[in-house]
């Protein structure tokens, strides 16, 4: 646990435990606590935190915690929307100000869910799919990458995922397909395996398209997520090292925690991580 340090960070972002819960003060943090030049992340939410609620929901609590991108998960916008419904869910996020990433995780067992996981992405004018395709159908989804210019992004889920538990299990299988076959590294799943998530990184750094932030409780499988900070992955060396390969795309904060309530935890934790940042900028 590292509480102290955990109280540093959010000093020198100007945000107390307290503050990060009052929502409304976040969008300050947002505009001052980030040194853009020293640390040139983007900041979204994985939607699946907000599982529990609309879309519309989604966007105004995305708002609030100043986040400005997202990848959107398929209770948000069905895989079998049409494209008016596709058409229309892009208008609601970009009216309001935020940028579609990507969508997902999509898990895609045959051919046809490959080819319709593509398509979705592709009505929705999606730069990124977050997927997970059977080791059997990387080929497949390779020669739909290079057909729709579209980024595949394997998510690895830890300890009791057969197919992708950890990063090098996608990065093994796709490192001599096209390069836009890459990886979205979730770090609490990659702690859980009892790895280092910086250390992932920096070895697969080029293929590294996104990553789910987090922190968990214990480097085990019962493991589970926690408030940024209040878990046992070294944030501020994952954002170090993120720094040193040269990573600029996103950093979507998932929270699988407290289904029912989850803002006051991701409030915390975008509060923690910019606190991160703040204070090794000035340090």
């Amino acid at each position: 646990m590292n509480h102290p340090s955990r109280r540093d960070f959010l000093k020198a972002a100007g945000i107390t435990v307290a503050g990060a819960t009052a929502l409304p003060r976040l969008s300050r943090a947002h505009d001052t606590s980030v040194p853009v030049a020293e640390y040139p992340f983007k900041f979204g939410i994985a939607s699946y935190t907000f599982r529990a609620f609309s879309l519309d929901q989604t966007i105004h609590m995305t708002k609030r915690l100043g986040l400005t991108h997202m990848t959107l998960k398929d209770m948000h916008l069905p895989l079998t929307s049409t494209p008016e419904q596709i058409a229309d869910a892009r208008r609601r996020i970009a009216g309001a100000g935020l940028t579609l990433m990507s969508c997902g995780v999509v898990y895609m067992k045959t051919e046809d869910e490959v080819k319709k996981g593509f398509a979705y992405a592709r009505a929705a004018g999606l730069p990124m799919l977050i997927g997970v395709p059977d080791k059997s159908l990387l080929g497949l989804a390779e020669t739909l990458v290079k057909e729709t210019d579209i980024i595949l992004a394997i998510h690895n889920h830890g300890p009791t995922d057969e197919r992708f538990p950890s990063p090098e299990s996608a990065y093994s299988l796709i490192k001599n397909m096209d390069k836009r076959m890459g990886l979205c590294v979730d770090v609490g799943h990659t702690r859980r395996l009892g790895l280092d998530p910086a250390e992932e990184i920096k070895k697969f750094a080029d293929r590294v398209f996104d990553v789910h932030i987090k922190d968990v409780t214990s480097a085990d499988a019962k493991g589970t997520t926690v408030e940024m900070g209040r878990g046992v992955i070294n944030i501020p060396r994952i954002m170090r090292m993120l720094k040193q390969i040269g990573y600029s795309r996103t950093l979507h904060f998932e929270f699988e925690k407290d289904q029912k309530d989850p803002l006051p935890g991701v409030a915390e934790s975008v509060g923690y991580l910019r606190g991160v940042l703040a204070a090794d900028s000035h340090g």
